[in-house]
């Protein structure tokens, strides 16, 4: 008994960790998705579009957000930043700018 709960406790922080990163990793995806319509968006419009959440499947190609990811993109005149996140991720927050390149590390 004394090593199964050993095993649970070393096992369960790690668990967690893991489904962490999983859902951080499906709020970058959905930043990159959404940056890369914002692009597509622009070359039809000549203007990029801002939005948040759902309102952001008015973009082309984009059809829904993963659920729990928090997703937001305001315009400038000369681009666009989107930053995302999810809630049950590790609190990382993902920032895309388009005038500095594109995802910032």
């Amino acid at each position: 008994m004394g090593i199964i709960s050993s095993l649970i406790a070393v096992a369960l922080p790690r668990y967690a960790s893991y489904r962490a990163s999983a859902f951080d990793s499906r709020a970058e995806i959905d930043l990159r998705s959404v940056a890369m319509a914002e692009e597509a968006y622009f070359l039809e419009n000549d203007a990029y579009l801002p939005c948040s959440g759902e309102s952001c499947t008015l973009l082309p190609g984009i059809k829904k957000l993963s659920a729990g990811v928090e997703l937001t993109v305001a315009v400038r005149p000369t681009g666009f930043t989107g930053t995302a996140s999810h809630a049950k991720g590790s609190g990382k927050t993902f920032t895309w700018d388009s005038d500095l390149g594109g995802l910032g590390r």
